[in-house]
């Protein structure tokens, strides 16, 4: 099963090391590693100079996409109440595999509010794995599709409705059980409400 993986959108340039200022354009590739994915943030006159020809043929290359470097600022205030992408953020750092389908529901959840991007789809080790972007901090999510069917998706809705009021601590929520699906009368695998669809 691949891991959940959060990677932070890079500060520096990876080939020559130069800092990113604010609103300057920058490439990111996508290599597909035994560790797992690795991204690679590169500034626009090292992707000129080195990239732009060879990009595409480089190898364990998986995806690729521009974006634009907002300079981190400070955060005003701490989060008083757990939110959707904040509650994300733990379950990932978790890496906890009975949370898998929480963190699905909830990545598609900040989809349809716009607060995700998908940048890719891939499938790694026979699963499909979706690539998020957080637009304003660069974040790429690693999520794991864990291929629910129609009969588990009440029990897994409720799991992210008790997370998100609740949060993880304390007490800490136990995940309801998932029914697995009768073989013989499996329900067609579904997400929740629309499948995630790729931008650019």
């Amino acid at each position: 099963m691949t891991e959940w993986n959060i990677q932070t959108r890079g500060h520096a340039c990876e080939a020559c090391g130069r800092r990113f200022t604010d609103q300057e354009q920058y490439h990111t590739l996508l290599f597909d590693e035994k560790g797992g994915f690795r991204r690679s943030d590169i500034c626009q006159g090292c992707w000129q100079a080195q990239y732009s020809d060879g990009a595409r043929d480089r190898k364990g290359f998986v995806s690729y996409w521009q974006g634009i470097y907002q300079a981190p600022t400070p955060p005003t205030e701490a989060i008083k109440r757990e939110n959707a992408e904040s509650l994300l953020r733990k379950l990932i750092e978790l890496n906890d595999p009975r949370y898998i389908p929480a963190g699905y529901i909830l990545a598609a959840m900040l989809e349809r509010k716009r607060l995700l991007k998908v940048k890719e789809q891939l499938v790694r080790d026979g699963n499909r794995v979706f690539i998020y972007e957080q637009p304003g901090t660069g974040d790429l999510f690693t999520i794991v599709d864990p291929a629910l069917q129609l009969n588990q998706l009440e029990a897994v809705q409720r799991d992210v409705a008790e997370l998100l009021e609740h949060g993880l601590n304390p007490p800490a929520t136990q995940p309801a059980e998932v029914p697995a699906a009768a073989p013989a009368e499996a329900e067609p695998t579904a997400a929740p409400a629309e499948a995630p669809q790729k931008q650019t």
